[in-house]
């Protein structure tokens, strides 16, 4: 790979993991468009692993209370919102691995289809243009039922559809139970650590059996490109979700899957 397929992919990857537009589906599409040659597993362990630091960062402070409080809770200690939002987070992470576990070869075979891509990335978008559009929305994360969080947990497994986006098809879920945008937007993007550490360690135990050679600058130059794109893309889609809504994200993608349905008639 060379300098400018990393800085454009790990850039890709960043802003795109959190945004309600998919990130799987740009990076299958970016080389195929670009004419550039598979980025490689390390890669795609690295931009992960920098989305997952950006992610940990950001909500480190929440992410600490959660930690404390849930390991209380298995000791005795009494429920708290913080330690119910912690095992809200783990519940609905089971759905998306066992269907994944399930699914694996489906998944990284047939699904990896432009028109699979072009399909769900329309489909997908205007099913968060009705969960969007519906009234009202009061509830925040802290207020999710065990019932919600598998809903929300069965939606994110859908995400393994290129196309799909994890963060747009789980707030579409949230959306469609009446979270707030923010809240939808923050449960998703604690939702997205256990998804992504569990695939990082996944493709590592991958790459470890495989003899491809390792180009460490540029890994490091992904990860922290993915992590800091990433890191800007949280903090400008919590501060503005709640005033321009998810409309922009909807065209967007409705024009991605218009264009693409023209590149492949």
């Amino acid at each position: 790979m060379d300098s400018i397929q990393i800085v454009i992919l790990a850039i890709v990857q960043g802003l795109t993991e959190f945004l309600p537009i998919s990130s799987s589906a740009h990076l299958i599409l970016v080389p195929l468009v670009l004419q550039w040659p598979d980025q490689g597993l390390a890669f795609d362990i690295a931009v992960h692993l920098g989305t997952l630091l950006a992610v940990l960062v950001y909500f480190r402070t929440e992410l600490v209370a959660m930690t404390v409080d849930w390991t209380r809770s298995l000791t005795g200690g009494r429920s708290t919102d913080n330690s119910r939002l912690a095992w809200w987070v783990l519940v609905g992470t089971i759905p998306a691995v066992i269907t994944g576990y399930l699914f694996k070869d489906l998944v990284e075979t047939d699904l990896r289809s432009p028109w699979v891509i072009a399909l769900a990335t329309i489909g997908f978008g205007l099913l968060l243009w009705f969960a969007d559009s519906k009234k009202p929305k009061t509830r925040n994360e802290y207020q999710l039922t065990l019932a919600n969080v598998v809903l929300i947990g069965c939606f994110q497994a859908l995400a393994l559809i290129p196309g799909t986006s994890r963060s747009g098809i789980t707030m579409t879920a949230a959306l469609l139970l009446g979270l707030s945008r923010q809240s939808a937007a923050r449960f998703s993007f604690l939702l997205s650590i256990p998804i992504i550490l569990a695939s990082g360690v996944l493709q590592t135990l991958e790459f470890s059996q495989s003899s491809q050679s390792v180009d460490w600058f540029a890994l490091l130059l992904a990860l922290v490109l993915s992590a800091a794109s990433a890191g800007l893309c949280i903090h400008l889609f919590l501060r503005l979700i709640e005033s321009i809504g998810m409309l922009p994200f909807v065209i967007y993608r409705l024009l991605l899957g218009v264009v693409l349905i023209v590149l492949l008639v």
